[in-house]
Order: structure tokens, then C-alpha cells, then sequence
């Protein structure tokens, strides 16, 4: 079978074998710099434990059953001193970066995200240690937030945004689906964490679904998007749904 590649054509070399599309003119992106971005709900700015630790440790503490960190390979916190203490480890690194979503209507950090495993040679970047406090799940803020990360990473020239996750998190996975990630497969034993096994779920967009993808999102950001009550009028499931990825036509019943 001759498979075909993102141009449609095959490529076949001298010796009738098929092989990838050319990448020409390719130069390695930079690291994504540690500056602030800002939207209408929330700003994403690089974590400063004296600016962010309380209030960050003020957010997790609503989840009074520690569901947030079941998935993650550290936490829960039994200290906002602890808390502190980590982010200090992790603040001044470069690959993870980490970020603190910043609540614009309630002025403090409610979550951490970060970008990781930067491979600037092949133009890949994921966004992975998402810590939402129940502050800011399914808020508005939570999907400005990993939209303005994903942005960036194609903004700087990256060719590929990963999104990975334990395969059992069917949350992060739910999510990865949404936010318009297509789903690649399960890498089996991938990990060992917090004493038991992780099979990863694997997630993509590449660059050439980004463009659709960034249509939608803006769509569905539009306040014109949300009634009177906050309720979305469209689902941003609906708008990144399609293989390729295509905005859905705004006029159709949205999806679930």
C-alpha cells in the first residue's frame, strides 16, 4: 500500500520507497519567552512564588478531596510554607516553564500550566502540568488560558503542541478532545509515578490545523457567545469537531 502524506501526493524516492514531504527553509524556534500573555478573562504570567504562591495555595485548598493532583506526579500540599517551597524549586527552570493563570475579575491566581519537553530541533512543545483549582474549572478563564499558551507556541514558528496525559484521566482526555488535540494513541508503561503505572494518551495539533482551530476559539470567546447568564450558545467541541479540524458553522445546533 503507498501511503500518502499532508500535501495528498505521494512521494516516492529513487528506490520506489514512500517518504515524508520536504520541510524547507526550517529553522528551529526559540523558547517561548517568560513573558506575560494577556486576555479578556485571564492573564498567564511566569510564576513568581513571592508574587503567586498564596493565592495559588488559597485555590487548591478549595479542593478539599485533593482531586486535582491525582494525575500529577507531585501534591498534594499540606502547607502553603510546602507549597511555596516547591515553586521555588521549579519557578527558575527552563524546560518546564511554568505559568500562573491569573483570574482577571477576581485579581489572583487560580491555576498553574506550563510549557515542557521543548524540542526546538523538530519544532515540538507541549503544554502539560495543568493544576486547576476548582477556582477556575470550566471557566471561561481555564480555556482563554490554554489558548493563549497554544497560540504562542505557533506564533513562534513550533510545528507540533502535545497534549499528554495518564490514560485512565478521562477529564484530561475529555479536554485534550475539546480544546481540538487529536488523539494519536497509548504509549503502554510509559511512566511510574506516585508508586503505580501510567499508560500516556497521546495528543496533538500541528500547524496546519492550527488556523481552523484558532478560528474557533475565537468564536467561541466572543462574548456574543454567551448569554446574559455566562451560558455558551456554541460548544467549542462543536467548533473544533472535523478531521481535518473545521469550524463549525455557527448557525447549526451545537454539539454536546
Amino acid at each position: 500500500m503507498i501511503m500518502k502524506f499532508s500535501s495528498g501526493v505521494p512521494r516516492i524516492n529513487a528506490l520506489g520507497q514512500p517518504i515524508g514531504d520536504p520541510v524547507s527553509g526550517w529553522s528551529p524556534p526559540p523558547l517561548p519567552p517568560r513573558q506575560r500573555l494577556s486576555g479578556h478573562s485571564c492573564v498567564v504570567d511566569p510564576i513568581d512564588p513571592q508574587r503567586h504562591a498564596t493565592a495559588l495555595f488559597d485555590a487548591i485548598s478549595t479542593d478539599g478531596e485533593n482531586r486535582m493532583w491525582t494525575y500529577l506526579s507531585y501534591g498534594p500540599f499540606d502547607s502553603d510554607e510546602h507549597y511555596a517551597a516547591w515553586l521555588r524549586h521549579v519557578a527558575c527552570g527552563e524546560d518546564p516553564m511554568f505559568f500562573a493563570i491569573v483570574d482577571r475579575h477576581a485579581a489572583r491566581a487560580v491555576g498553574v500550566a506550563a510549557y515542557l519537553r521543548m524540542d526546538r530541533q523538530n519544532g515540538v512543545i507541549e503544554i502539560g502540568h495543568l493544576a486547576f483549582s476548582p477556582l477556575l474549572q470550566r471557566q471561561v478563564a481555564a480555556t482563554e488560558a490554554v489558548y493563549l499558551m497554544i497560540r504562542r507556541t505557533f506564533e513562534l514558528g513550533y510545528r507540533r503542541c502535545e497534549w499528554k496525559c495518564d490514560a485512565l484521566n478521562s477529564a484530561s482526555r475529555a479536554a485534550a478532545m475539546r480544546f481540538g488535540f487529536v488523539f494519536e494513541g497509548i504509549f503502554r508503561q510509559a511512566m511510574i509515578y506516585k508508586g503505580r503505572n501510567r499508560d500516556t494518551a497521546w495528543y496533538s495539533i500541528i500547524d496546519r490545523d492550527w488556523p481552523a482551530l484558532d478560528v474557533a476559539y475565537q468564536c467561541w470567546l466572543d462574548p456574543a457567545n454567551f448569554d446574559e447568564h455566562g451560558h455558551q450558545r456554541m460548544s467549542l467541541s462543536s467548533m473544533t469537531a472535523g478531521e481535518p479540524h473545521r469550524v463549525t458553522d455557527r448557525g447549526k445546533e451545537p454539539g454536546k
